[in-house]
């Protein structure tokens, strides 16, 4: 009997030691890195991490740094770091949990508002895919010196004197998708795009450009879908469009549904307006709402864009007289098929839900209790057409990934009703 009873009492025990230790079922808890780099990078940046850069970082040839959602990238405002990208980035955040590439919060001061606080992330042609999905970038674009890693590498413009974009690409034969992200308080060009198989879907540009800078510039070497971005007050030109560079292929460009408000107007000079076209690129302008700017689809006459460039179906708003009176068709302003181009000063009322559409043209702060959806009963609805044929409906394979460029709407701009 008492035999019977140490043998129980044995099992009780091994039975409960086996529990404590059985982790079979428990899922590890995996603590967020805080880190500071600099130099060559590579591996994976952790969920929610906290990244100090210190100084230029490289991914290298042939490596990829991969990037979690909720990973904060801070910059340090003293060396003003740029990221070069030789091998391959992926940033994939979420709507909750975004990546953001940023600096100190005492740095984010009114001084500051169009950065200038670090560089910007620049790939050269030996990056071949490259996904900004969920990211935030704001409060860069230092200006380039001799010391500068991209002009020691020949990145970019690779000289001094130049302010860095927040994205520069440069592979024609790369992959490239930017979505759901924002590019904000940044000193000029947000993005300068030199190569490559590209989508831009459903982002947001605003507070960017003091004296100059586009919000998407794409040059030959370029295949694109760029749709459903929200641009706000891009010192120059939200969309600039050109075949320049004498890459292949020549650049193609078919935009959609984007909604670009106040852009142009505090670059006085020619080219400051909505989209810009130039030299020979084929641009095809769809369901685009382009509200007080400075200027409609202007080319430049002098080396225009491809003759079989489409447009159609765009919306016109001016609250001012002086605005839509720059958006009427002229040898310079192009005017497309089923566009809608009233004459007079608030004619057209898009009818956002939430925006003051007699915000001052020169503001270039944003409110993000703005909402641009359209209410019931707007005229933009119904004024998009879905028939046309974009470049990527089947797609991007990017890391085992497919992107595809989002399905365009039967209204004008990026939004619809709620």
């Amino acid at each position: 009997m008492k035999n019977v009873l140490l043998l129980s009492i044995f099992a009780v025990i091994f039975v409960v030691a086996c529990t404590k230790n059985d982790t079979s079922d428990v899922t590890p808890v995996v603590k967020p890195d805080e880190l500071s780099v600099s130099g060559e990078v590579s591996g994976t940046w952790k969920k929610s991490s906290i990244i100090t850069v210190k100084g230029d970082i490289i991914i290298p040839t042939g490596k990829t740094l991969t990037i979690e959602e909720g990973v904060s990238i801070v910059m340090d405002t003293t060396s003003k770091p740029e990221l070069i990208v030789n091998g391959n980035l992926y940033a994939i955040g979420t709507t909750a949990n975004p990546i953001k590439f940023s600096v100190p919060e005492g740095a984010k001061l009114v001084k500051n508002k169009f950065g200038q606080l670090w560089g910007g992330i620049l790939a050269a042609k030996t990056c071949t895919e490259l996904v900004l999905d969920n990211v935030i970038l704001e409060y860069g674009g230092a200006v380039t010196t001799e010391a500068s890693t991209s002009v020691k590498l020949g990145l970019y413009k690779a000289v001094s004197g130049e302010f860095d974009p927040a994205l520069w690409f440069s592979n024609t034969a790369g992959k490239l998708v930017v979505r759901n992200s924002t590019i904000r308080n940044w000193r000029d060009d947000a993005t300068y795009i030199e190569g490559g198989s590209v989508i831009f879907a459903n982002n947001t540009f605003y507070t960017t450009g003091l004296s100059g800078g586009e919000g998407i510039n794409i040059k030959s070497g370029v295949i694109a879908d760029v749709a459903f971005n929200l641009i706000y007050s891009t010192n120059t030109n939200a969309l600039k469009l050109s075949s320049t560079g004498g890459r292949t292929p020549q650049a193609y460009v078919v935009a959609y549904n984007n909604t670009i408000l106040n852009t142009g107007w505090r670059r006085p000079t020619v080219k400051g307006g909505s989209i810009w076209l130039e030299q020979s690129v084929q641009a095809d302008l769809y369901n685009n709402l382009m509200a007080n700017c400075r200027f409609g689809i202007k080319r430049d006459v002098k080396l225009p864009e491809d003759k079989r460039s489409i447009v159609s179906n765009n919306y016109y708003y001016g609250f001012s007289q002086d605005a839509v009176t720059q958006f009427q068709p002229s040898t310079e302003i192009l005017a497309g098929k089923n566009d809608v181009i009233g004459t007079k000063a608030d004619e057209n009322d898009p009818k956002f839900v939430n925006y003051p559409t007699n915000t001052d043209k020169m503001n270039s702060d944003f409110n993000t209790a703005w909402d641009f959806h359209l209410s019931a009963g707007s005229p933009a609805l119904g004024k998009g057409i879905t028939t046309f044929t974009r470049n990527f409906k089947d797609g991007i394979t990017i890391n085992g990934i497919v992107y595809k460029s989002p399905e365009p709407a039967t209204y004008a701009g990026a939004f619809g009703t709620k």
